[in-house]
């Protein structure tokens, strides 16, 4: 017993392995530099947009944000129409997206046969990975005829005579526009809403909902009296992390919202979007320009906004991400 009292502790495995632990090091210090560099990418964005945009914040001060004025011949720039347009296409997308989001995740969590909800879900998920020059080139040559030529002299016969918000319904039926830029975003984050739902509905402990149904509670009564309330943020948090997918999208909303620098009562009226007009204008910007730093500049707004959001969507899904 003394010789098992007295004998030395066996040596750590860290040291034991001797030269191993070199590789160890490097991959541990190769790790932190990566999670270093993300974090002085992310700082380097920001601080060289605001840089860069300085000029058009000093030309035109804090009222840069709000004035609705783009005049490359008068030098003369403000975000207003642009802020407007990204603000109200994404709020619309994303009136439009969650319902159907909503209905496809009820079905696949609830009411999908147990082989078809892989196939399904599957498809759905595939929708996210296409591109969104192929969603524009659709929705100039698809969507927008159809527009023009059922959809929206339909809703301007039938609503555009409502009082309170016909007006929003009222115009020319060319098929672009706000509400066609809006509905091609619909499409577009509709997957990452829908994966969303139906993960965090699936993360709920199958005895609440067992318990719900031994009470004699139907499908939606135990969807809406159980699964709702027990993921309500994480689907909020699931939902704002489409409206960050909505506000930067550039290529797909260019090819249909008209790009009109202007502001309309009508959801019909064309307009445009900062990454629109980021997109459009960046390459006759010349270097050193008071356009091109304003230009710097709504990429920093929008670089704002998307960041504002998409925090808020990780702060609501911190409890899923957590699990």
């Amino acid at each position: 017993m003394s010789q098992a009292a007295t004998a030395s502790p066996p040596a750590p495995a860290r040291t034991a392995r001797g030269a191993g632990n070199l590789g160890d090091i490097i991959f541990e210090w190769a790790c932190r530099g990566a999670g270093i560099f993300v974090l002085l990418l992310l700082g380097a964005i920001i601080v060289e947009l605001f840089i860069a945009g300085l000029p058009a914040f000093r030309a035109f001060g804090i009222g840069f944000i709000w004035s609705t004025e783009w005049d490359p011949v008068q030098e003369v720039f403000g975000a207003g129409v642009s802020i407007y347009g990204t603000v109200v296409t994404a709020v619309l997308a994303i009136l439009l997206a969650v319902p159907v989001a909503f209905g496809i995740a009820f079905y696949l969590t609830e009411l999908a046969p147990v082989w078809l909800r892989r196939p399904v879900g599957t498809a759905v998920e595939l929708l996210a990975a296409v591109p969104s020059i192929i969603y524009g080139m659709w929705g100039f040559f698809v969507i927008v005829p159809a527009f023009a030529t059922y959809i929206q002299p339909t809703l301007i016969d039938t609503l555009g005579e409502l009082p309170l918000v016909g007006f929003l319904f009222q115009g020319a039926p060319f098929g672009t526009g706000i509400f066609t830029a809006s509905f091609i975003l619909a499409i577009m984050i509709l997957p990452f809403i829908a994966a969303t739902m139906r993960d965090v509905f699936e993360q709920v402990p199958p005895v609440y909902k067992e318990s719900a149904y031994g009470l004699g509670a139907t499908t939606w009564e135990v969807m809406r009296g159980v699964v709702i309330p027990y993921t309500r943020v994480s689907v909020v948090g699931g939902i704002m992390l489409g409206l960050g997918r909505a506000l930067g999208e550039t290529m797909a909303v260019t090819f249909v919202i008209g790009n009109a620098n202007r502001i309309t009562g009508s959801l019909f009226g064309p307009g445009n979007t900062i990454a629109s007009l980021v997109a459009l204008e960046f390459g006759e910007s010349e270097t050193g320009s008071l356009k091109l730093a304003s230009l710097l500049a709504l990429g920093f707004i929008l670089f704002v906004l998307s960041f504002i959001v998409l925090a808020t969507s990780r702060y609501l899904l911190r409890s899923r991400l957590k699990a």
